[in-house]
């Protein structure tokens, strides 16, 4: 399902950066980053509290659903009614258009069926799979077409727009639940949202603060080349963890009872996770600048040294990711907003008090760092909750991917000089190529000398024979 989102995506970031200029993303960019926060602030994190919740009922959905409509409906006059002071802080007029019509789609997404949570519930991954995809599809279509007669910004608001009033209409089509008003459960999904809540809100600021700055500090096509940059940096783990997400949240609450499955489980995932999301962001950051040349174009060159550094920034969220998980199923909530907290805290002091001027490649450094003091401590705190897990559980399983990706970064490094004759995609196709053959072969080999141990190789090498 992810992937199939991934690659209509893809194909849609391609032609619009060549259809459009980088102002335009940036424009939408700034309007996007408003929309989330405010979204953020009074986001209950309903749909995980109800797949939390194994005896949820109807009363449940209903008073899910009542409260998600009533938070949409809340975000959308906020946004409305703060678009003029959002074009002031931008110092852009046009942000407030886009802005007027996003607060229409913010309220259109919160009449979406909730019933549709118990796809992913009830690990209905293709029911689930359906309604994503016929989603994004209608969207990319409508994106794509508005891009070609406007070739203007307007493409992608419009396009968001339709893809949620769409999803809106397959979420009733698709599911038989039919939802109603109702606040009897109120109580029972706020102490557990709360924190969701609390939670949502950190992460927001951590991984979206950056982008609010670069709005105001610089101009919008710089603002668009950032934000372009973090979307393909993202690809390597969002590909990854997204997908897994989905799946290991409610399979983890299914576990939580059993401490030795459950540990073995958490470490399995951190295994297969950093087999695939290491390579794939080291390699990336190898080879950005071909990879920017390619497939967006040389207007978009600014990226690609952006593009290096947000690599390495999604490596360390991949290599917690699992962690993150497991602490949410047990119930943890507290402990990731604290840890969330404290890693946006770290990066709005650096990026506020210690470099108030800091341009866009500066500020992608300081969320490295940021995200870098944030994946420790959330390290410290998985270790001491999940039993049976010890720190042997936690960090051998990254021991042969990263020494693998470290060989496969030395042959780029040594290969790239040779391949500069070349066109940029035959060169970039032989680093890909030549990248994962000694990526795969150093992993086996290593995997071999210490005589097959059980872990995320023995698990695929497993999947991949009961598929035959």
């Amino acid at each position: 399902m992810r992937w199939s989102d991934r690659l209509i995506g893809l194909v849609s970031m391609i032609v619009l950066a060549r259809l459009l200029v980088p102002a335009d993303f940036g424009i939408v960019a700034m309007s996007s980053v408003v929309v989330g926060l405010v979204d953020v602030l009074l986001d209950l994190g309903v749909n995980v509290a109800l797949i939390h919740n194994q005896e949820a009922d109807r009363a449940d959905y209903d008073t899910a659903w009542t409260l998600r409509l009533l938070q949409a409906a809340l975000a959308g006059a906020v946004i409305f009614l703060g678009a003029p002071f959002a074009a002031d802080y931008y110092h852009n007029e046009e942000v407030a258009d886009v802005l007027r019509v996003m607060a229409a789609s913010v309220f259109i997404a919160g009449l979406e069926n909730i019933g549709i949570v118990a796809f992913q519930k009830h690990l209905e991954f293709g029911s689930d799979f359906r309604f994503f995809f016929y989603k994004r599809v209608a969207g990319f279509f409508i994106t794509l077409i508005a891009a070609w007669l406007l070739r203007s910004y307007w493409a992608m608001v419009f396009g968001a727009l339709a893809g949620r009033a769409i999803g809106v209409l397959l979420s009733y089509l698709m599911h038989p639940h039919r939802p109603r008003f109702c606040l009897s459960r109120f109580s029972r999904i706020w102490s557990f949202s709360q924190w969701v809540l609390i939670r949502n809100i950190g992460a927001y600021l951590d991984t979206r603060t950056d982008k609010l700055l670069i709005g105001r500090r610089t101009d919008a096509a710089t603002a668009g080349a950032y934000s372009v940059a973090d979307e393909i940096a993202a690809l390597p783990t969002t590909e990854l963890l997204a997908p897994l997400g989905r799946v290991l949240f409610p399979a983890f609450v299914q576990k939580r009872y059993d401490p030795d499955a459950f540990a073995r489980s958490v470490s399995t995932t951190i295994g297969v996770q950093a087999m695939v999301a290491i390579p794939a962001c080291v390699g990336l950051s190898m080879v950005a600048d071909d990879v920017v040349y390619l497939l967006l174009g040389a207007k978009w060159a600014q990226s690609a040294p952006l593009i290096r550094i947000m690599a390495i920034t999604n490596l360390l969220v991949a290599l917690i990711h699992a962690g993150g998980y497991a602490l949410l199923a047990t119930g943890k909530v507290r402990m990731l907003a604290l840890v969330t907290w404290l890693q946006a805290l770290f990066f709005l002091g650096a990026a506020i008090f210690y470099a108030p001027g800091a341009g866009a490649f500066d500020l992608a450094m300081i969320r490295l760092v940021a995200v870098a003091v944030g994946s420790l401590f959330l390290a410290g705190m998985i270790l001491a909750q999940v039993k049976g897990l010890g720190i042997r559980g936690f960090f051998l399983p990254l021991v042969r991917p990263l020494l693998a990706s470290a060989g496969m970064a030395f042959l780029l490094q040594e290969l790239h000089p040779l391949l500069t004759a070349m066109l940029p995609v035959a060169r970039l196709t032989m680093e890909i190529s030549a990248g994962c053959a000694v990526y795969v072969a150093c992993t086996a080999l290593m995997w071999l000398m210490t005589k097959r141990p059980d872990g995320a190789e023995s698990y695929l090498l497993k999947n991949i024979y009961n598929r035959r």
